[in-house]
């Protein structure tokens, strides 16, 4: 028998050994597969299937992440009730630590604020800037009455628990009734300073020195010389002096001859008489500085705070000094005012 004899000008076929048996393996034929768990493994020189498969599949990389199925919108009867929550929380918030819309109880500030009887306006009171400052001359603020003052409205209480319900409610957005203990006056003398009526002119004076009160209306009847501070009978316009303690304020209504302000229950009475007058507000009292007019709406526009005492030097240099609170220091001011709310034990 002839034997076969390796061509030498040929290379030589690649051989594969499955389970100890070395073959020979056609070159036109994949090579065998290797099967799991017989122990075989191929042929260094041979493809590795795991291999071809993974360079077989496509490349991934840098392509678009798949596009999520678009939400699906609440319904709008869903929606309305989460908004207007929403808008009430706001409301609240705002109110209770920057600013609050109040209701003008009375007529004693007219013609400055008309009171329930003309209308009355619904103005909004800043309860930051007193956190800056304290309350100056001419400021008109709102705050709560002692309990010794005369309340100068009476406002029915409701008389069912919706009713209640409903003030509160009202209150959160400023269409609340009027609060009889709430009052709105105009500053004219801070602690240390004492207030005086009247001047030969009627004018009420601070620390001597005659205030500039052009916003005055009706005042009470003061004659030169007929019906003053020093005739008998003297003029409802007289009161005073009166020393202002220190942490309190002298207030009184733009509408004089119809206001029951800190000179109320002793006008008309001489010094020394025993006449006690309604008397000063502790600053602590003061809930905000009325800033503006905000209904009706052909009433809008700013209160303002004239300069009623031009004499003060100690006004007029602490004014030079004190600058605006800047937009950070509103922000701070919003965000700690619950902290002050509790210190001073302001109401609202």
């Amino acid at each position: 028998m002839t034997e076969n004899v390796p061509d030498p000008a040929q290379p030589p076929r690649p051989r594969h050994i499955v389970d100890g048996d070395d073959f020979e393996a056609d070159l036109d034929d994949d090579p065998p597969a290797a099967v799991p768990g017989s122990g075989s493994r191929p042929v260094p020189g041979t493809a590795d299937p795991a291999v071809e498969s993974e360079r077989a599949a496509p490349a991934t990389v840098g392509a678009a992440p798949p596009v999520p199925p678009p939400k699906k919108r609440r319904p709008f009867w869903i929606e309305l009730p989460i908004l207007i929550l929403i808008a009430f929380g706001l409301t609240f918030l705002i109110q209770t630590f920057i600013a609050k819309v109040y209701y003008v109880p009375s007529g004693s500030m007219e013609q400055t604020l008309h009171g329930v009887a003309s209308g009355g306006d619904r103005i909004l009171a800043n309860k930051v800037v007193y956190d800056f400052r304290d309350p100056a001359q001419g400021d008109v603020v709102v705050f709560a009455g002692p309990p010794t003052w005369v309340p100068e409205t009476r406002i029915a209480e409701p008389t069912s628990w919706l009713g209640s319900a409903l003030q509160s409610l009202g209150s959160v957005v400023g269409i609340a009734p009027p609060n009889e203990k709430d009052y709105v006056k105009r500053v004219i003398a801070v602690g240390g300073q004492t207030v005086q009526c009247c001047d030969a002119q009627g004018a009420v004076t601070v620390d001597g020195r005659s205030l500039v009160e052009p916003y005055i209306y009706e005042p009470i009847e003061f004659v030169p010389g007929e019906l003053d501070c020093s005739s008998s009978p003297m003029s409802r316009r007289c009161f005073g002096p009166v020393t202002i303690p220190a942490g309190q304020l002298w207030v009184m209504g733009d509408h004089r001859s119809d206001s029951a302000d800190s000179s109320y229950q002793c006008q008309g009475f001489a010094p020394g008489s025993g006449a006690q007058c309604q008397g000063p507000v502790p600053v602590e009292n003061v809930i905000g500085k009325a800033v503006f007019i905000v209904m009706p709406p052909s009433r809008w526009g700013t209160i303002g705070d004239p300069d009623i005492d031009p004499g003060n030097q100690n006004a007029l240099s602490a004014a030079a000094t004190m600058g605006a609170p800047g937009a950070l220091g509103l922000l701070a001011a919003a965000g700690l005012r619950g902290a002050v709310v509790i210190r001073r034990k302001r109401r609202r």
